[in-house]
Order: C-alpha cells, then structure tokens, then sequence
C-alpha cells in the first residue's frame, strides 16, 4: 500500500478537471490544504463544491489533473484509494445511518469490517467518538429514535472513530431543522480547535467567519475567489463573491 509522506500537504490538487457528459463541473482547479488547515469551500448551487471534495477521497473520478493527498497520488488502483479513504474520513448531508443497527453498531461496523478490530474493542472505540460528539446516551437506540441534529452527530462520530488525518464535510447541515443545524455546528466547532484537518462545504456563513482559516468561492466549477475570512467577508474582490454574500447574508 503506498505510503503517505509526512511533510506534504494534507491535501494537493493541480489541473483538476470533471466532467459529468458534456459538462464540465470541475475546470482547472488548484488547490492546496496545510495540515490543520480549515478550509470553507462555498458558493451557488451547481458550482461544483461538492463534487470537488468529493473527489479528493475518490468518490468522483476525474479526467484531467492530479490529486495528492498525505502526498499519496490518487489513482484509479484499488491500492491507492483504499491508503487515501484510511486517512480521509467524510460527512454527508444524508447521514446514511443503517436503520436495522443501533448507534453504536452502526459506529462499530467499519471498525470491524475494515480495519478487522475485535468487537469488543470496536465499541470501546465508538463509545469514546460518542463522548466526543455529546450523544454517549443514545447508544443503543436506533436511527428512527434520534433527531436529525443527533443523527448527524453520530455520522460525524462514525468518521472520526476510523481515527483520519482530514475531515471533508459536504454540507452537514442542509437537510437539519434550524434549531438542529447549532448542535451540529458546535459540535464541528470543537473539531476544529483540536487541529483536525478540515474542508467544509457550507453555506453557514457564521461557521465559515468563526472557524475556517481560509475561505474559497467557486462558480461555474472554477475557485473565483480565495481568502481570509476577514478579507472575504469584508472586501470580496470577484463580483460574483460580493452577489452571493449580499442574497446570503441579507
């Protein structure tokens, strides 16, 4: 299995390219993500935010350009997805939770079936990420029994217990109630003042000014902007930033 490379970047991207058909979603992207970086990735719908991180783990192929990630280069061989998926945990907007299992199985499963931990200590492990997310007392109960911010907080544990160098968030708080979305965003909060390495496709602009270190704007799948959040939010050089933080901020 390829190994990673301690003084590379988290996360490398050069020429990266997509299309879905005919359509180019992803067009010449370059990027670079420092270990312990947060990162906001935002900007309209359909401008390949998702799609861009979806193809740092390999969920989305691509056609042009290279991905590193740990310095590992991603590659359509097993070998190298599967070294990139060990160190790269992600969370969806669906929290794609089994119904028929139980939080901690749920937690546990991956543990076993991947990295072959005994069971007993596949649920040691779980129950420490279930602590760690505030929800140790829903254990035992099933998906239909959680809220949606709850369920989301057992994702984001599920993640973090196959113990990744990088988080990759894809709009963790679209589908929650907005009494829900805090919970889960405090519980991101926390992540981020641990060091964890982090790109978070959002449009929680609050997030975005209180955590991320960098903020990138995407259109029509090119990154048109990128800064500070002091600089983002206060003085976006592309008019397109400055359209999209005026219908998302008023």
């Amino acid at each position: 299995m390829p190994k990673p490379d301690p003084s590379a970047p988290a996360i490398q991207i050069r020429g990266l390219g997509k299309w879905f058909g005919a359509f180019k979603v992803l067009d010449g992207i370059d990027l670079t993500v420092e270990r312990g970086e947060k990162l906001v990735i935002c900007g309209p719908s359909g401008s390949g935010k998702s799609t861009l991180i979806r193809t740092v783990n390999g969920l989305e192929s691509i056609q042009e350009g290279e991905i590193r990630v740990d310095g590992i280069r991603l590659t359509r061989q097993p070998e190298t997805v599967e070294a990139i998926r060990r160190r790269v945990g992600m969370v969806f907007q669906q929290f794609n939770l089994f119904p028929h299992l139980t939080v901690l199985e749920n937690c546990a499963l991956a543990l076993r079936l991947v990295q072959g931990m005994a069971p007993k200590e596949a649920e040691e492990r779980s129950m420490h990420y279930l602590r760690k997310v505030h929800i140790p007392d829903q254990a035992r109960k099933y998906a239909a029994q959680l809220s949606g911010g709850q369920q989301q907080r057992v994702a984001i544990a599920r993640a973090l217990a196959m113990q990744p160098d990088i988080m990759l968030f894809d709009e963790p708080t679209s589908s929650l109630d907005p009494e829900m979305v805090k919970e889960v965003l405090d519980t991101m909060v926390e992540l981020a003042g641990e060091g964890m390495t982090m790109a978070v496709v959002t449009h929680e602009m609050g997030f975005a000014r209180q955590v991320a270190d960098r903020v990138i704007f995407m259109d029509h799948g090119k990154i048109v902007e990128e800064a500070s959040p002091e600089t983002f939010f206060s003085a976006p050089r592309a008019e397109r930033a400055r359209a999209f933080l005026q219908q998302i901020l008023h």
